[in-house]
């Protein structure tokens, strides 16, 4: 593996710092061969053109914060301005700072803000994952130092995750409409045979269906429904009636429109307020913003409303550690108060009530999946500009592309978890 990024050797770059009438502000700076260049727009308050130049002298060899995160990208064949699709380009010289001081939030942030590009966020996030730089310090004790008085400041300008991060659940359908598939699943598809997101989808549905062994005249509970696409397909494919649960009242109307002429009924009801009895329950990625606390009361329902010769699938996102970390980007912007449970986590939750009788991992159809979803977002923004800005745009294709690199990665996992209170000679489970 060849070395990352430029040999940074002493020398003084030069910043030639350009103004010049724009619509906005941006800024150009590339460390690479020894020389710096540092060029921006702006408009004047009066919007008449200006102009100037002015020269100033910075010894690299000093920026402690370029050559910080320089060292770190090394260990992941990660270039400053290099030339290779996962490598990164920096626009802002303050970058480097402010990923050190705010670690994932400010990474984010920074690229949401045109502060840094990367042709192919997938693999540049495949490859800090992969090689665990989010975990890794610096070498030398006082960068740690450093970081760390950066970081303690920076505590104090901090905002509630929520304020912010409810926007991802008051997106339009309009969105999700147009980057998803035709079922509506924001979830992963199962990829085994499928060569489209549509069929990809359509199997994992099915493959659902099986596996919670539905007939004709049986009760299904789904916690979570989403759009309805999951109790529309078991519905009109398997003959069952659904009750359907979701506390977004724009999921609500979309799903009862999408299940109108079926036997579905979709409630805006929190899910911990049941008390029916069902033939079966399924719950497709809303385990994920459960939370730990609320793991018990979760199996506790599920318990109360499943008949005693009842199966419950769970579809989660798994994390490969049991802790409360939240990754402080995805908590602020994208999932407010999500964590992701652990193996243990369900093991322990579970076991008072049910036997677990079968795990799945198909983690890498995620992968798959969101870049799926990536390219049916790109396609689809001339028509949703007219509503978002463009600092939406950043942000979702962030998301995707980062969730995606870190499923390569194996860094999260998605399983399917199927239980029961004891099946008699055991479930052949359906793959």
């Amino acid at each position: 593996m060849h070395s990352a990024g430029p040999c940074i050797a002493p020398f003084l770059c030069t910043l030639k710092v350009v103004w010049r009438k724009a619509s906005s502000v941006t800024f150009l700076i590339i460390l690479r061969n020894g020389s710096c260049s540092f060029s921006g727009s702006d408009s004047s308050g009066d919007g008449v053109a200006m102009s100037s130049t002015c020269v100033a002298e910075v010894n690299i060899e000093r920026n402690h914060w370029y050559r910080i995160v320089h060292e770190l990208l090394q260990k992941a064949d990660i270039e400053i301005n290099g030339s290779r699709p996962w490598d990164i380009q920096v626009k802002h010289p303050d970058f480097f700072k402010r990923v050190l001081q705010k670690g994932s939030l400010g990474l984010g942030e920074s690229y949401m803000d045109g502060w840094w590009e990367c042709e192919r966020l997938d693999m540049f996030f495949h490859r800090a994952l992969k090689h665990k730089l989010d975990e890794q310090l610096p070498h030398h004790v006082q960068d740690i130092v450093r970081i760390a008085l950066a970081r303690l400041v920076n505590l104090q300008s901090k905002k509630r995750a929520w304020q912010v991060g409810k926007a991802h659940y008051d997106l339009g359908n309009d969105l999700f409409t147009l980057m998803l598939d035709p079922y509506m699943q924001y979830s992963c598809g199962y990829w085994k045979d499928a060569t489209t997101l549509e069929a990809a989808q359509e199997a994992k549905l099915d493959m659902i269906c099986r596996k919670l062994q539905l007939k004709p005249g049986m009760t299904l509970l789904d916690i979570g429904c989403g759009w309805g696409g999951l109790a529309a397909y078991a519905a009109r494919n398997y003959g069952v009636s659904v009750q359907g649960v979701t506390i977004s009242a724009e999921q609500q109307k979309l799903a009862q429109q999408r299940c109108e002429g079926l036997d579905v009924t979709i409630l805006l009801q929190d899910y911990r307020d049941l008390n029916q009895q069902f033939d079966r329950i399924v719950s497709v990625g809303m385990f994920e913003h459960v939370g730990p606390k609320n793991y018990p009361t979760y199996f506790a329902t599920v318990n109360r409303n499943l008949k005693p010769d009842g199966i419950f699938l769970l579809h989660t996102i798994g994390a490969l550690k049991t802790d409360m970390h939240v990754d402080p980007w995805i908590g602020k912007y994208i999932f407010p108060n999500g964590c992701l449970p652990s193996l243990r986590h369900i093991a322990d939750v579970s076991e008072p009530h049910f036997i677990m009788e079968d795990w799945h991992n198909f983690g890498a159809d995620y992968d798959t999946t969101l870049m799926a979803w990536h390219e049916r977002f790109q396609r689809a923004w001339p028509d949703l500009a007219g509503r978002y800005e463009e600092r939406f745009r950043r942000m979702f294709s962030y998301y995707l592309n980062a969730c995606a690199g870190a499923f390569r990665a194996r860094e999260i996992q998605l399983w399917q978890v199927v239980f029961s209170r004891g099946v008699e000679g055991g479930l052949r489970v359906a793959r």
